[in-house]
């Protein structure tokens, strides 16, 4: 048998924002693809049509073109296979529902929400299965004219997988080896419903997988329990030999105790659960975004790649295409990944500093606007090569560099009662006046010849430098001494230290 080109699919429901759980697992589906030169889809989930929410699908591709993970075919990409939006496959599935029902392998169920209901306070943890469908209103116990009947008279009805009992199901997981389940432990699915001539999430994503030739199923850990009924619908359509390999992920679970991650512990601990910024048409409430806190693409996606896969080595931070050369589904983990947010914080650092000073200057332009500032780029470009390595986000970058661009109009008490002497007045007025008489203003240019003036005076280099610094901007902080002032000028170095003399004395 030929070696099956790799197809796989990133499914979400547009029913809100998409979870970082979520991006993780499309992560995992574009790594895997392009790993072995393969296709990933976009399909929408969209069967539920109670819960769809506007604006979500817009919101889940905005996502994906911000984090850099591309899709070959889907919604919004065209292809062969289409149409990739499930709502728009009713036709499709009636077809597949109507051959289960045709071999026996499916019944139609007339229960009502109230009989239904009565059976369960009847029988203690009730199953709709092969123990009890024999007590229910459904095609297999009514006659067929019975049954006709209700349908012509447009009584409501499911169609359900009827499972045989006490079968073991073997479910091969790339991550978790063989996982055994027995028959019986699984209820007869609804797989269809007549009220809205829509197929339930099982029925749509086997005949949705088989017909656009999917060859790896990558999701969370959380459908693992539908693994075993997905393979039986697989074998009930005799589509054995076009059956996906699974692989189910582990789970993402909170930064500090047990349990699931959720938006809850990113608000109480402040940190964002979605990539983009979400606004709630329903609740009008805004929840944070990983774009919009300043994070860049790369780093959540580094940050994420390495939550529940390990590249077999020390490597921590990996570009895409070095993710792309070392990912391996055997090499995912079978336990819970903690969600560790200051790690993501850790690997933003680590990008700022691996950017140019020119992209980091592009980014940190729009804050020096919010503050009116307009400067030539190159003098932005110069400071960012100064203090990016300070920061984790780019807009943190403004309390460490404002000074370059805005002279200090207080100065601070500790500082001042710190490092300025009796004599620092004299002593930066005097300094002034060296500098005044300097033309070569750059860094070595001023440093020989104020070092060479502090040694002739015999003054104390720290007392000087400490004040210096003191004049320039207005606190204890910042780079190399000459660096500032080389940035700032003569004209301007000079005014600062003309101002500090007379406001701090």
């Amino acid at each position: 048998m030929a070696e099956r080109k790799v197809r796989v699919r990133f499914a979400p429901s547009p029913t809100g924002a998409l979870h970082i759980g979520g991006v993780r697992t499309a992560l995992y589906n574009y790594l895997f693809a392009r790993q072995h030169g393969g296709d990933m889809i976009f399909r929408i989930e969209d069967t539920d049509s109670n819960r769809f929410v506007p604006g979500a699908e817009e919101y889940i591709l905005e996502s994906f073109k911000w984090l850099g993970i591309h899709f070959d075919e889907g919604v919004s990409f065209g292809g062969e296979y289409g149409p990739y939006r499930q709502s728009e496959r009713r036709e499709i599935y009636k077809k597949y529902v109507k051959v289960l029902l045709d071999n026996g392998k499916a019944y139609i169920a007339f229960d009502t929400p109230e009989e239904l209901d009565a059976k369960r306070a009847e029988i203690a943890n009730f199953q709709y299965d092969a123990s009890t469908r024999g007590m229910m209103r459904n095609s297999l116990t009514l006659s067929k004219e019975e049954v006709d009947a209700l349908i012509a008279e447009g009584k409501q009805y499911v169609v359900r997988f009827k499972i045989e009992p006490n079968e073991d199901v073997h479910v091969d997981d790339l991550i978790r080896g063989e996982v055994i389940i027995n028959s019986s432990i699984l209820d007869d699915k609804v797989l269809y419903k007549s009220a809205d001539e829509l197929p339930t999430y099982h029925l749509a994503n086997i005949v949705d997988d088989h017909l656009m030739e999917v060859s790896h199923v990558i999701r969370g850990e959380e459908w693992l329990p539908s693994a075993p009924l997905h393979v039986l619908l697989y074998r009930a359509f005799g589509w054995e030999d076009t059956m996906p390999a699974f692989a189910h992920l582990p789970l993402l679970l909170k930064p500090e105790g047990n349990g699931k991650l959720s938006k809850r512990d990113g608000d109480r601990l402040g940190f964002p659960v979605f990539p983009l910024e979400w606004h709630d048409p329903k609740t009008g409430e805004v929840s944070s975004g990983y774009r919009e806190s300043g994070y860049l693409p790369e780093a959540v996606i580094n940050f994420l790649a390495l939550l529940g896969w390990n590249p077999g080595n020390d490597q921590e931070v990996m570009s895409m295409d070095e993710l792309i050369g070392l990912f391996d589904l055997h090499r995912c983990s079978k336990s819970g990944a903690k969600f560790d947010y200051k790690k993501g914080i850790w690997f933003n650092h680590q990008y700022i500093q691996q950017k140019s000073n020119e992209e980091i200057a592009e980014l940190f332009v729009p804050v020096l606007k919010e503050h009116g500032i307009e400067v030539p780029f190159e003098k932005v470009v110069t400071v960012m090569g100064m203090m990016k390595d300070r920061v984790s986000f780019v807009r943190e970058l403004w309390d460490v560099c404002s000074f370059f661009f805005v002279a200090p109009v207080e100065y601070d008490e500790k500082t001042v009662k710190k490092r300025w002497k009796e004599d620092s007045a004299k002593c930066m007025t005097e300094l002034a006046e060296v500098l005044a008489g300097i033309e070569d203003f750059s860094i070595e240019g001023q440093e020989k010849i104020v070092m060479d003036w502090i040694a002739e005076k015999g003054y104390h280099t720290g007392n000087i430098m400490n004040a210096f610094r003191l004049t320039l901007v207005g606190e204890g902080k910042g780079p190399h001494m000459f660096d500032i002032s080389w940035v700032l000028g003569k004209e301007e170095t000079l005014a600062r230290i003309k101002r500090a003399v007379e406001i701090l004395k």
